[in-house]
């Protein structure tokens, strides 16, 4: 007896481990990390390539576009009808947001009723389909005592695959869970469900948003999660929808912002990318399905087939004699008799075993204890690859937000809804876990969407009617930066008003029009060793400038910068010319030729009055300089006086150039027919090459014009742009106006124009009512007039959710050079929004556009008004020759020209617009002001007796 004890004790002991067996027949269902990795590498391709214009009609996953463009802020507020279709029932819900600052503060409150769907209708005429749900909507509001005459916002949940073009509409791609309602597929639905609401009659109803339930439960999320930026339903169906950069959605025009994409990932892999993880048990669930070869991912992992893909399991390994001693009953044989319910009470803790029991006889089948076990297995393997297979696709989407947004790690969360993910036991719990082992470097917050789609179809229209009213707010506030067509006219007027009276009349002008005494531009023999000087802001450059004769366009350039502290800036200025002349000591040692007496062009980019081109008396600081008794005085004797203190070296200063001239005797070097300068930079400024006889003030103060030569003024040529004669042999007849356009409006002239912002930066300046026209268009003050328009959208609570910070409200903390930073074409809004914290902005990605339209209004503006005063004066030009036309070129320097991303274009094309009848090119000048400073001494000394 104890023998046959024994024996059977060992073969007990042999007996196989049940859920070893279905380890073995279902090990192509048990997913490791590297399979879910390589699962999820595809699942991006196949977004990349639904993302694409080129690819879209071709890919399996669609990637449809919601025109939902921002999640809740917490702010959003109103009153909201919304109908949810999806299933064999569908809701009419009235949806109360109340305003709040903030996430969390506000709140929504609902009132609902469920009402049948008519299988009948599910198969019928689409009209008939939608009238049903119109009518329905009218006995719910006169249930409700909704009133019939006013007019409300509807939201509109639509679970269906539907191809958007704009929010309020939706064309439907292909009908699922059972719908196959007549003559809706490829029609806008939305427009069907608007002639249902007009046949029903009586109601005054906005379709406002149509919405796909996955978008709907991550707007719901997102109310009370600022971070929900995910959708993601796992119920009878499965999808997932997240905010992906506008900019990669080729199928809408824009790239500013964020839209939420509605991936439709339920097709993934119908196009054959799953095939070498697709088992023979999900072929077989495809073939018996109403739609075989679609949605082969959703066959996959949702609600609809779990119960099923068990069954066949179960009936095979029945079929195998590995279950049930190989007895096969008529239910286990019957489509549909295993549901995705049984599946997770089969799972659950405790109960579990006992369920599964339950189960099984209930299909005629006699268990034992080890069937059960291994069913139960069975059902763990089938859900577990489900939420594995879903982890694997949340995982592709995360890295791709990741990766948009240039993140180490992500901080995210994932609003979900569907009943597998809230009824089955252990789902939830697989599907946080794999994804945080799949991408340990995001932290991934998963929230339960508790109100279901209709909530959050609601909250987006209320989204939808903030942004929209938010936009008018800020276009209303920007209109007054958009300049028409008539306005530019009247600054190009004013400009020229401003030349003729600049030179005419003697200090009264607000454009003073300063005679530089540089009257030829170069004409290509020049040569020899020059020096030359440039001060005109916080550096001083010093430069040797060789020219060889007869070769135009080759000079070779030495130079060395120096900066000048802000004490010496703003000390004496005996002090700030010893510092000068100490650099250019220096500088001579560094080039060894302390001992050359050499000639020197001096460039000084401040306004002078001149009475020779080598005396130049500074009429007033700009730029921050405050150096004491220099205003009126003589800046070429300061220097001499500098340099004779140090008595080390000896300089001829030759001439004492503004940057602008040197600008356009530098393009002018390379190009013959230049003879406009302009500086569009830190300042802005004008220099043109103007009839001597129309210099009237010039002629009141020194007589008739000499040359350098001794030669009178002479007759003007014919058009001013060929050069028939040699300088030398010719008469005089044009001298370069240093215009010093920047002080336009000083008389009010612009007031009709300036904005409130402007008087502001202009009050605040160091020089108030004076450069009004500079204040307008540079670099200095661009920058100054963004922040006081951000500042003023901030206090209106349209921006930075109100908050004003310190930063905010610090002058000059926005430098222009932010401006030509946050309009690059090239830079994404995270970057923008990188910018904005360095200035202590905690901005959204809506907050980044609409920061970025400031920029753009302000600079727009100002490459406007700029391109108005050119267009004055080429106009003034042409008029001055006597031409039917002109062509010019005009010379530039200045960083707001030559770094802004649009700036040049805007005002060129605004020049060629208000000037049609010249032909202006625009010529950016590689050496700027200190080359120009050598040419005009060369030129100087060519033309001395």
């Amino acid at each position: 007896m104890l023998a046959v004890h024994l024996i059977s004790f060992f073969f007990s002991k042999l007996k196989e481990d049940p859920t070893k067996k279905v380890d073995r027949f279902l090990y192509a269902m048990r997913l490791h990390d590297d399979q879910l990795s390589d699962i999820s590498a595809r699942f991006q391709a196949e977004m990349k390539k639904g993302l694409s214009a080129e690819s879209n009609a071709a890919a399996a996953v669609k990637m449809l576009p919601t025109h939902v463009r921002s999640t809740p802020d917490g702010s959003e507020k109103g009153q909201f009808l919304a109908l949810d279709i999806g299933g064999s029932k569908f809701k009419v819900l009235q949806v109360k947001v109340r305003e709040g600052i903030g996430i969390r503060k506000g709140g929504v409150e609902m009132e609902e009723k469920t009402y049948p769907m008519p299988k009948e209708l599910l198969i019928g005429k689409g009209s008939e389909l939608f009238d049903h749900v119109s009518e329905s909507l009218k006995d719910f509001m006169q249930e409700k005592s909704i009133s019939m005459e006013k007019k409300h916002p509807l939201a509109f949940t639509f679970s269906f695959p539907c191809e958007q073009t704009t929010l309020d509409q939706g064309m439907l791609l292909s009908w699922s869970k059972n719908y196959r309602a007549r003559g809706l597929q490829g029609k806008d639905v939305v427009q069907a469900l608007r002639e249902a609401i007009d046949r029903t009659g009586g109601m005054d109803i906005d379709v406002s948003a149509m919405v796909n339930d996955t978008v709907a439960t991550m707007m719901t999320c997102g109310f009370d999660d600022r971070y929900c930026e995910v959708g993601l339903i796992i119920g009878t169906g499965t999808n997932a929808c997240y905010m992906e950069e506008l900019r990669h959605v080729d199928l809408v025009e824009g790239d500013e912002g964020r839209m939420c994409v509605n991936t439709e990932w339920g097709a993934f892999g119908d196009d054959g990318a799953l095939n070498d993880y697709i088992t023979q048990f999900d072929r077989d669930v495809d073939a018996a399905s109403v739609n075989p070869g679609k949605q082969i991912f959703e066959k996959m992992v949702s609600g609809m087939y779990l119960g099923e893909l068990v069954r066949l399991v179960v009936l095979k390994m029945a079929k195998r004699g590995l279950l049930f001693d190989g007895s096969v009953s008529n239910a286990l044989r019957t489509k549909g008799r295993i549901t995705t319910a049984d599946v997770a009470a089969m799972e659950q803790y405790k109960n579990g075993l006992n369920n599964t029991r339950d189960i099984l006889m209930a299909l005629d089948l006699n268990p034992s204890h080890d069937d059960c076990i291994a069913v139960q297995h069975v059902s763990t393997i089938v859900s577990f690859r489900s939420s594995n297979l879903v982890a694997a696709g949340l995982a592709a989407i995360l890295t791709r937000i990741k990766q948009n947004r240039n993140l180490r790690s992500l901080r995210i969360t994932v609003g979900v809804d569907g009943t597998v993910y809230k009824t089955h036991p252990q789902y939830p719990k697989r599907l946080h876990k794999v994804v945080r082992r799949l991408l340990p470097e995001c932290h991934v917050r998963f929230v339960l969407s508790d109100s279901g789609s209709s909530k959050g179809a609601a909250l987006v229209t209320a989204v939808a009617q903030r942004l929209a009213s938010l936009k008018r707010q800020v276009v209303e506030t920007l209109s007054p930066f958009r300049l028409n067509q008539a306005q530019l006219q009247l600054v190009k007027a004013r400009m020229r008003e401003g030349l003729e009276a600049g030179l005419k009349m003697k200090g009264s002008s607000t454009v003073k029009m300063l005679p530089s005494f540089v009257y030829h531009t170069p004409d290509g023999t020049e040569h020899g060793k020059y020096l030359a000087l440039d001060l005109g802001g916080t550096n001083f450059r010093a430069l040797l400038v060789k020219f060889k004769k007869g070769l135009q366009q080759n000079a070779r350039l030495y130079h060395k910068i120096y900066t000048i502290p802000l004490e010496t800036m703003q000390g004496t200025g005996e002090e700030l010319f010893d510092h000068i002349a100490q650099c250019v000591s220096d500088f001579l040692d560094y080039m060894g030729m302390k001992n050359a007496h050499l000639p020197a062009g001096f460039t000084f980019s401040f306004p002078c009055e001149q009475t020779a081109i080598d005396t130049g008396t500074l009429v007033t600081w700009t730029k921050g300089f405050k150096a004491t008794d220099c205003e009126g005085h003589d800046v070429v004797s300061m220097l001499r006086e500098a340099i004779k203190r140090r008595n080390e070296y000896n300089l001829d200063i030759v001439a004492v150039v503004n940057d602008t001239v040197g600008t356009m005797m530098s393009c002018a070097y390379e190009d013959p027919r230049c003879e406009v300068g302009l500086i569009a930079g830190t300042g802005t400024n004008v220099c043109y090459m103007e009839e001597l006889k129309n210099i009237q003030k010039t002629k009141e103060n020194t007589g008739t014009m000499k040359r350098d030569d001794g030669i009178p003024e002479g007759e003007q040529q014919d058009d001013g742009t060929e050069r028939e004669k040699k300088e030398g042999d010719a008469e005089i007849s044009k001298m370069c106006i240093n215009t010093e356009w920047g002080g336009l409006g000083d008389d009010g002239s612009l007031d009709d124009i300036a904005t409130p912002y402007d008087k502001e930066v202009d009050q605040n300046s160091i020089n108030p009512g004076k450069q009004r026209f500079e204040k307008l268009t540079s670099g200095m003050y661009l920058g100054e007039i963004v922040r006081q328009v951000v500042l003023d959208l901030t206090r209106g609570g349209l921006l930075f959710r109100g908050h004003v910070t310190e930063p905010l409200k610090t002058p000059g903390i926005f430098q222009t050079k932010f401006l030509s930073q946050i309009e690059s074409d090239r830079l994404a809004l995270l970057q923008v929004r990188s910018i904005l914290q360095q200035l202590g902005l905690d901005s959204t990605c809506h907050d980044s556009i609409i920061v970025k339209e400031v920029c753009k209004a302000v600079s727009h503006r100002a490459a406007q008004l700029c391109g108005a005063g050119m267009a004055a004066v080429v106009d003034k030009i042409r008029e001055n020759r006597g031409l039917d036309h002109l062509k010019i070129t005009v010379g530039v320097d200045g960083a707001l020209y030559k770094l802004h991303p649009h700036f040049s274009q805007v005002l060129q094309k605004t020049a060629r617009g208000l000037a049609p009848q010249c032909d202006v090119t625009f010529m950016p000048s590689e050496e700027g002001s200190g080359k120009g400073a050598a040419l005009i001494t060369a030129v100087a000394k060519q033309n001395q007796p």
